[in-house]
């Protein structure tokens, strides 16, 4: 347990410093807008609950999929057909700059 808060510790202090990147800035908020636009689509579209609306673009974007939900209209196919390549590359450019800052850090913590 103490590992995990430990990591957790180090998680959000990359997460802190990468905050005041501009660049992260405008990639949060676009990871942000996707997933709750996602989360809107599928409510409406799909049927589905807020909190599995959220849990699937969650899932979709960490590039994890969702192992049981599948679009069952064909305008939510081709949504989430786009919602994945351009999600996808967001989200994971946001994780590149929590990356880079977990590295920058753990470089000062060996010198």
């Amino acid at each position: 347990m103490l590992s995990f808060l430990l990591t957790l510790k180090r998680l959000f202090s990359g997460l802190w410093k990468a905050l005041k990147r501009k660049n992260f800035q405008a990639l949060f908020l676009l990871v942000l807008m996707t997933l709750l636009s996602g989360t809107i689509f599928y409510v409406k579209q799909e049927g589905l609950s807020v909190l599995d609306a959220i849990y699937f673009c969650v899932a979709t974007l960490s590039t994890l999929g969702h192992p049981t939900f599948v679009p069952q209209t064909a305008l939510g196919k081709i949504f989430t057909i786009v919602y994945i390549i351009a999600g996808t590359g967001l989200f994971l450019g946001m994780i590149g700059y929590i990356a880079y800052e977990l590295i920058k850090q753990t470089d000062k913590d060996n010198n």
